[in-house]
């Protein structure tokens, strides 16, 4: 399992807000059924990394439809595959755990 963290960034709007774009991201990966979290940054998945992939490249393509003509994208991806279930709660616990 992976945990990927995202930023979808249109660029060249008419405004500086981006949070009509975010939340465009976030209903591609809501009718994904994928476990995530929203950060005031970007956005954490975690699953399958083919599945974050695919809906990652749907995610992408939603500035672009709400009118943006550029989008950056940053991906940061943790693929974990000695332990059976990698998730973020696991990530936080592992880290608190040691406080």
């Amino acid at each position: 399992m992976a945990v990927v963290e995202v930023s979808i960034t249109p660029l060249g709007t008419a405004t500086p807000s981006v949070s009509v774009f975010v939340a465009g991201c976030l209903e591609v990966i809501r009718s994904s059924g994928l476990t995530y979290q929203l950060t005031p940054m970007g956005t954490v998945i975690e699953g399958d990394l083919d599945d974050i992939l695919a809906v990652i490249r749907q995610m992408h393509e939603s500035p672009f439809e709400a009118g943006a003509v550029r989008v950056s994208t940053l991906i940061k991806i943790d693929d974990r595959r000695d332990l059976p279930r990698h998730t973020m709660a696991g990530k936080v616990r592992s880290v608190e755990d040691k406080l």
